[in-house]
């Protein structure tokens, strides 16, 4: 394996560190112990500045590159978003009718099944209705309970390079 540079993050398949590596779990380290990770790091991932810090905690995250592409929204360096589950709010929902045409007749042999609680004798509406009934009389659907809003993944392992070759900037 190539010497990393010092504060890289690799996947790992394995459930540990390599020795050389820290899992990324947001761990706080002592800035005096780890001055030239610190120097890369600062306090971007959490810590006070002064004593600690913080490594980024890829737990249950995506990685996302910092910046704004064509068309997208500005993201920071160290910046967290999104959610696991989420639940409609009606300024989601696209606009919509619940409309409700009669296309037959109320059948004559009894309530069941019928829009009438009792046998009618006669259609009680006019071919080719187009009026719809009120929200109350065709009611509301769904729960309102959240869904998952997670894609497809596969569980690997995040681990950043505590020691290394320093890098250098263009």
């Amino acid at each position: 394996m190539t010497t990393p540079f010092m504060s890289e993050i690799r996947m790992f398949p394995f459930d540990f560190a390599p020795r050389g590596w820290a899992m990324c779990n947001g761990q706080i380290l002592p800035i005096n112990q780890n001055a030239a990770l610190f120097s890369l790091l600062g306090t971007i991932y959490g810590g006070n500045g002064t004593t600690n810090f913080a490594l980024p905690n890829m737990q249950s995250r995506v990685p996302m590159h910092a910046g704004q592409g064509p068309g997208l929204t500005s993201r920071s360096l160290g910046e967290l978003g999104g959610t696991e589950s989420h639940a409609l709010t009606i300024n989601e929902i696209p606009s919509h009718q619940h409309g409700l045409a009669a296309t037959s007749a109320v059948p004559l042999g009894g309530p069941s099944n019928a829009l009438l609680a009792t046998p009618a004798t006669t259609k009680p509406y006019r071919a080719g209705a187009t009026q719809t009934f009120s929200a109350t009389l065709t009611g509301g659907s769904g729960s309102g309970a959240p869904h998952s809003n997670l894609q497809p993944y596969l569980t690997l392992n995040f681990a950043i390079a505590l020691v290394g070759v320093f890098p250098s900037r263009n």
